[in-house]
């Protein structure tokens, strides 16, 4: 990954910050530039960069978009993941038909991506974190509409490159949907929109968590040099995850975010660690967080997630309002006067499938979605995870001018530093 393209784009201030990524969802036609399959029904050549199980499904999910359309290249690092997401997705007889990868657009290696985007109108791209600034402003400058998994970055300058891209993608009519799918399920949107309305009063105080068990890990294998080893067990890597306060976490802080109208908080204290996972196995990464994000209105986030096997799992997001209460993972809002509502679901609302839905049919008719919103809310994961880090009380502004950048010096073959543990009071805020 090159550093340079992650400090290209001009430091923002919070105010204009605001100004551009709080809009949300920015939908508008273009007349220019706009891609030759709009309106239209030519086929739309879908690419895969990333082929693990995210990345699988998604290629899957984007094909069932639109029935005109053909995946005619995969890239990833590992030839072995290449040939297993297309082994599965040749299994599902719904899109087998349409799956006409040959063999010379299947690319493997750190530059796999540019293969993927030089053949394909549409990306999908679910690569580790990591490596997605870099790779959303290739899709971006060579003019290829994007489904982007979340979170977008690891560190600040990261961050700032994608919201560099978003402006570029906005300017050359580039469909960019982030993978953040609570905003896309329907019975979110009614519950968000009727809090936003004053279903519970002004709201005072809000409580997110993500308490889960732990997740994958492959081990290490033989031949495996140290760079291997970290992408195949991505999770447990700083400069790959973000940590899964950024990796998983984030899509309890995004529902807040949402909840908040995309406005970010002004300031976050944090803490964590890890109590769990200590063998070295597990890398660089905390097993749990815990920390309150404050905004200027004096409203107040409490916010926890870990990763802990054998314990109790929890993931909520509760508002708590002037005139009553409401969960926005169960879809209840409850007033003090005891009147209760709870979404009634109606027909298919696959929030996956939908992001998706809505991305082909953009493409189609000729509209644009550039989902902003992606780059507060990695923003707002990542200012939690380095105000635990550093034992600092952090504030919106520090973070997005961070000069921390997790990419390794190089990005290559052979061994690789890791970066230390964190040690609160002791790791400093760069």
């Amino acid at each position: 990954m090159d550093r340079q393209m992650k400090h290209d784009a001009a430091r923002p201030t919070r105010r204009e910050f605001m100004r551009t990524a709080a809009a949300g969802t920015a939908m508008a036609s273009f007349g220019i530039l706009r891609s030759t399959h709009a309106q239209g029904t030519d086929v739309l050549k879908v690419g895969l960069i990333g082929c693990g199980g995210r990345g699988t499904g998604a290629a899957r999910e984007a094909l069932l978009a639109d029935p005109n359309t053909a995946l005619v290249a995969v890239g990833d690092v590992f030839r072995d993941m290449v040939e297993s997401s297309l082994n599965r997705l040749k299994t599902d007889p719904k899109i087998a038909p349409r799956i006409t990868v040959d063999a010379a657009h299947q690319f493997a290696g750190f530059d796999a991506y540019q293969g993927v985007i030089d053949s394909c109108d549409v990306i999908v791209h679910a690569t580790p974190p990591g490596f997605r600034p870099q790779h959303l402003r290739a899709c971006v400058e060579a003019g290829k509409h994007v489904f982007v998994e979340k979170p977008v970055a690891v560190d600040a300058p990261g961050v700032r490159s994608v919201m560099e891209s978003c402006r570029m993608a906005k300017e050359k009519g580039l469909n960019l949907v982030s993978g953040l799918c609570y905003r896309y399920e329907f019975a979110k949107r009614e519950t968000i929109k009727r809090l936003q309305d004053g279903a519970i009063g002004d709201i005072i105080t809000l409580q997110t968590t993500y308490n889960t068990g732990g997740l994958w890990h492959k081990g290490r294998g033989d031949d495996w040099t140290e760079m291997e080893y970290q992408l195949r067990n991505w999770l447990y890597f700083d400069w790959l995850s973000g940590d899964h306060i950024n990796e998983q976490h984030i899509h309890s802080l995004d529902k807040i975010m949402w909840l908040m109208g995309d406005v970010p908080p002004a300031k976050c204290t944090s803490s964590g660690g890890r109590a769990q996972r200590t063998d070295p196995k597990y890398g660089n990464i905390y097993d749990h967080f815990n920390g309150v994000y404050e905004w200027e209105s004096g409203v107040r986030c409490f916010n926890s997630c870990r990763q802990w096997e054998s314990t109790s799992t929890d993931v909520s997001d509760w508002v708590f309002g002037t005139k009553g209460v409401a969960n926005i993972q169960e879809h209840y809002i409850r007033t003090y006067d005891g009147q209760e509502w709870r979404h009634e679901r109606k027909g298919e609302d696959n929030m996956y499938q939908n992001e998706h839905n809505e991305l082909f049919a953009a493409i189609r008719k000729g509209e644009v979605i550039v989902d902003e919103y992606m780059c507060s809310s990695t923003l707002m994961a990542i200012l939690g995870r380095t105000s635990a880090y550093t034992g600092k009380t952090l504030t919106w502004e520090q973070m997005l001018n961070s000069e921390l950048d997790l990419t390794p010096p190089k990005i290559a073959w052979g061994d690789v530093p890791m970066n230390p543990i964190p040690v609160p009071g002791v790791t400093p805020f760069i």
